[in-house]
């Protein structure tokens, strides 16, 4: 039996999580565009997928998620295979499964809609909880051990996400991440510590932050996080580095060492789970694992002033206060 995600957030040592899947898909020939939860059901790809997972198993990786960020039929949507909802998430669950052994915690990645709730934009409360229920039934089925919501901006959404999970798969545990890629918010407007209270009040597994604009960015999210919920456990997966647009892609330039430092930072800041996102590879992976197990942990005090949410508002509000006085 695989290792259960509560089982591991209980222990004293960090968990360390996996990287970015688009990255390393897209280096295996995936084009810009193309739905990646396809490749779980191609002959000729789903190797491809499984090599991944390897890779981030033997890099040390001890939760990693399934390849169904755009598994929703909202995002399949957009190219014509809604109605393989299911196949596509229980062939990713069963991709992941394979890979994972039996030390490996395989948790079901559910990404944001990609359409705005009402009465912003058309998308109902119900058929979104409907919609992402459909997700995670396959996620279920396929064998994974926990349900991950993340890169999520809208808290709407973010609720919708975690109620069509425990719908479908109520034995399972879930986890919620949010990004906050917008001067230390979400795209919606939600800081770190709203985002912490609102998502312990939905009794999630863990919460935390992943995606945005680098490790500084999740540095300081998970400071008020932390500073806000002490008893929840949380996620950092931050982007490896700042990404810069080369042509028609994203190019990161964090190397293995920075998120390696980055590791040690947010497990003194109080994370929990550790991992990357977008631009990580296994390498990334490999580095931060031996830098949490090996190197001795540093002391919050050493860490120097964290830039949050919430640190930045307050200063602005006393420079506005400066100016005017």
């Amino acid at each position: 039996m695989s290792r259960h995600l509560i089982d591991l957030l209980k222990g004293n040592d960090p968990v360390v999580a996996d990287g970015g899947m688009g990255t390393m898909l897209m280096a295996a020939g995936l084009l810009f565009g193309d739905p990646p939860e396809q490749w779980n059901v191609l002959p000729e790809r789903m190797d491809s997928v499984r090599a991944v997972h390897r890779g981030y198993v033997d890099a040390g990786a001890q939760v990693i998620l399934t390849n169904s960020f755009g598994g929703s039929p909202f995002r399949l949507k957009l190219h014509n295979l809604h109605g393989q909802t299911f196949e596509l998430n229980h062939a990713a669950a069963q991709l992941a499964r394979k890979a994972a052994g039996d030390q490996v915690c395989v948790a079901g990645s559910i990404g944001p809609s990609g359409e705005l709730f009402a009465p912003m934009g058309s998308l109902m409360y119900e058929e979104a909880v409907a919609g992402f229920a459909a997700q995670a039934a396959g996620l279920a089925a396929g064998g994974v051990n926990a349900l991950w919501v993340e890169t999520m901006s809208d808290l709407q959404e973010v609720r919708a996400a975690v109620e069509g999970a425990r719908r479908a798969a109520p034995h399972l545990p879930v986890v919620a991440t949010m990004t906050f890629d917008t001067r230390g918010f979400t795209m919606m407007g939600v800081s770190p510590a709203e985002a912490a209270s609102a998502l312990a009040e939905l009794h999630v597994a863990a919460a935390g932050g992943n995606c945005g604009n680098g490790p500084a960015e999740i540095e300081g999210v998970i400071a008020a996080m932390r500073q806000t919920h002490p008893e929840l456990p949380l996620v950092a997966k931050s982007n490896a580095g700042m990404p810069e647009l080369v042509g028609d892609r994203a190019v990161y330039s964090g190397s293995p060492e920075l998120m390696a430092s980055y590791a040690r930072r947010v497990r003194a800041l109080g994370a929990t789970v550790i991992g990357a996102c977008c631009g990580s590879s296994p390498a990334h992976i490999r580095a931060m694992a031996s830098a949490l197990r090996q190197a001795p942990p540093l002391d919050p005090a050493d860490l120097g002033p964290v830039e949050t949410a919430e640190r930045r508002v307050s200063e602005g509000r006393r420079e506005r206060r400066e100016r005017r006085g």
